[in-house]
């Protein structure tokens, strides 16, 4: 008995009619295991292992599927031979829709990953690596190429209300400890101020999360670094790696020259990507983990160039 060959193997998603017959917005892979290669903003070439998504639309509502293993195929060839490019990225979109002829028009790619890179410390001469969670997601529908990306940038917030009360302590302290009457002590003062008993009140702060979207503008290039960079010069405050105790000085004079809420971080960094040329639209979402709270506080941010990411606060 002669083996199956490809030509003589049935393909039931080719010759079988579907039970219900209907166009459909998506169909394809998730979860896909894959090496991607992205150029950092110093030439380097970085690999990272992504999760990938591939879709194309079912336009034709009497075709039972899409050719799932194609798909998996161009993404497979595509992410081996370079690093992620706006260009690179249509050409494997393009791909999609070349191998589906007559089935689809619309072609989707999500590569979620890891970004690593390599922080300073704020004082001391040592570094460390940080890594931010990132997603790329391109589409091409209607001859119409998008990009959007996704980052999360991990920074610390004090709270300004909590501030001035800690101060107000300190205040009330000062003048429990210090007559009025009485000539003032530099060196006391001095030494009081080092204290725990003049510094008897702190402000709450917290980790805090900046869930940021972007759309980009045509470009050669990725602009991750770059993106990353303008979320934490906004926010000013973004967590550290590599920590002396000079750096964790300098760490709390930031925090205290940087007291904001969350509706005062999500306005920093809509400032900041407002004034960035390559970001079209945007959405913003700045969590503070509270730790006075056992809730979150929340503030959202959009751009919502005709209706963009304007809906929703998710």
């Amino acid at each position: 008995m002669q083996p199956n060959t490809a030509r003589s193997m049935p393909d039931v998603a080719k010759e079988a009619q579907p039970i219900a017959a209907g166009a459909l917005d998506w169909v394809g892979m998730d979860e896909i295991q894959m090496p991607v290669r992205l150029v950092g903003a110093d030439d380097s070439v970085v690999q990272s292992t992504a999760r990938v998504a591939a879709y194309v639309n079912l336009k034709d509502p009497d075709a039972r599927g899409i050719h799932m293993s194609r798909l998996y195929l161009h993404v497979d060839k595509a992410l081996s031979a370079e690093p992620l490019t706006p260009c690179s990225l249509r050409r494997l979109l393009r791909d999609f829709l070349d191998s589906h002829a007559q089935l689809s028009d619309c072609a989707m790619l999500r590569v979620s990953f890891e970004q690593l890179l390599r922080r300073p410390a704020l004082a001391s001469d040592n570094s460390g690596w940080r890594s931010y969670p990132l997603t790329i997601t391109a589409t091409l529908a209607a001859g119409q190429f998008t990009l959007e990306v996704d980052v999360d940038v991990v920074y610390s917030s004090t709270c300004p209300a909590s501030a001035a009360l800690a101060r107000q302590l300190i205040q009330q302290r000062f003048v429990q400890d210090f007559a009025r009457s009485d000539a003032l002590d530099y060196d006391k003062v001095v030494a009081w101020l080092g204290s725990e008993q003049g510094i008897c009140a702190t402000p709450h702060s917290q980790r805090s999360i900046a869930h940021v979207r972007v759309k980009l503008a045509p470009s050669l290039a990725l602009p991750i670094t770059e993106l990353i960079d303008a979320v934490e010069d906004a926010v000013q405050t973004p967590v550290q790696t590599a920590v002396k105790r000079e750096d964790e000085q300098a760490f709390a004079l930031l925090n205290g020259a940087n007291l904001m809420f969350c509706e005062d971080a999500a306005r920093r960094i809509q400032r900041a990507l407002d004034a960035d040329e390559r970001v079209v639209d945007f959405r913003i979402r700045a969590e503070h983990l509270e730790s006075l709270h056992a809730h979150d506080a929340v503030a959202v941010a959009t751009k919502g160039i005709a209706g963009g990411y304007a809906s929703g606060i998710g």
